[in-house]
C-alpha cells in the first residue's frame, strides 16, 4: 500500500480541537491540516516534530492537507491517520502476507453485527467448509522502550468490540483482534493497563474464550527508506499478555 503522491515535510506546531493541526512548512508557510485520529495520539505529538502530510486536489475541501506521519524520535515514524489500518490490514489479507489469515475468497468490511449493534472491520469468508473469521483492525502508535501498547486512553468503544468478537466466538466462528502496528519502534505489544485497567482484563478474558490476537508491523519508510514510500505490513510482532 502507497501514498498516491509523495507527503510533503513540516514542523508541528500544535495539535488542537482534536482534529486540527497546525504545521510549518519547508519554505516558512504556516497550514492547517486535517488530522485524522480520535486518539489522544500520547506520544505522537512532539514539538516541533517533523511530521508528513498529504495534499488532496479536491476543490471543495475545506482542508487540502491531512496529516499522516510523525517522528516520535530519531529515526522512528509512526502513522497517525486512522483511517489507514483497515487499508492496511485489508491489502495485507488479500494478498496473502497474514499466514494466520490465507485461504478466504471474500472480504466484507462494515458488516453490522452484535447485540450491541458494532460494525466489523473485516469479514473473511469463502474458506470451504471453514468459519467465516470476524476482524476488528485497532491502530497502535503508542511507544515505550520498544513496547507497543494499546489503547492511548480509555476506550469504551473498543471495550465493546472484546465482548461483540467474544460472543462471535460462542456462536462458532473465528473471531481476530488484529492491532495493525503503525510504529517503526515497537518490538512487541501489550494491552496499556496503566491507561485503561478493564481493557486489558476484557482483552485476557478475550483471549481466553478463543479471540485470536495478531500484529504485524508496518514499514512506513519504504524500501528505500522514504517516508512517503508506503503503508504495507511487513512482519509478525509479539503480542504479550503477561502482567
Amino acid at each position: 500500500m502507497k501514498f498516491p503522491e509523495p507527503l510533503i515535510e513540516g514542523r508541528l506546531i500544535q495539535r488542537y480541537k482534536r482534529f486540527l493541526a497546525d504545521v510549518r512548512l519547508p519554505d516558512g508557510e504556516e497550514v492547517t491540516a486535517h488530522c485524522p485520529n480520535t486518539g489522544s495520539m500520547l506520544g505522537c505529538q512532539p514539538a516541533d516534530g517533523r511530521v508528513w502530510l498529504s495534499r488532496s486536489n479536491n476543490p471543495a475541501r475545506k482542508l487540502p492537507f491531512t496529516w499522516e506521519l510523525v517522528e516520535t524520535a530519531p529515526g522512528m515514524l509512526a502513522c497517525v491517520n486512522t483511517a489507514r489500518p483497515n487499508a492496511q490490514a485489508r491489502e495485507a489479507i488479500e494478498a496473502g502476507r497474514i499466514n494466520e489469515l490465507t485461504g478466504y475468497s471474500h472480504t466484507r468490511s462494515e458488516v453490522r453485527y452484535g447485540e450491541e449493534k458494532s460494525r466489523i472491520d473485516l469479514l473473511l469468508s469463502g474458506h470451504g467448509s471453514e468459519p467465516d473469521a470476524w476482524v476488528e483492525v485497532k491502530n497502535v502508535t503508542l511507544e515505550d522502550s520498544g513496547q507497543g501498547f494499546f489503547p492511548d486512553a480509555v476506550t469504551t468503544r473498543g471495550q465493546k468490540h472484546l465482548r461483540e468478537l467474544m460472543a462471535q466466538v460462542a456462536l462458532g466462528d473465528r473471531a481476530v483482534l488484529f492491532f495493525v502496528v503503525n510504529h517503526t519502534g515497537i518490538e512487541t505489544v501489550r494491552p496499556a493497563d496503566h491507561i485503561d485497567p478493564e481493557y486489558g482484563q476484557l482483552l485476557r478474558q478475550a483471549c481466553d474464550a478463543g479471540v485470536e490476537i495478531l500484529a504485524y508491523r508496518a514499514n512506513l519508510a519504504g524500501d528505500d527508506g522514504d517516508p512517503s514510500g508506503g503503508l504495507a505490513l511487513s512482519e509478525s510482532v509479539p503480542v504479550i499478555l503477561e502482567i
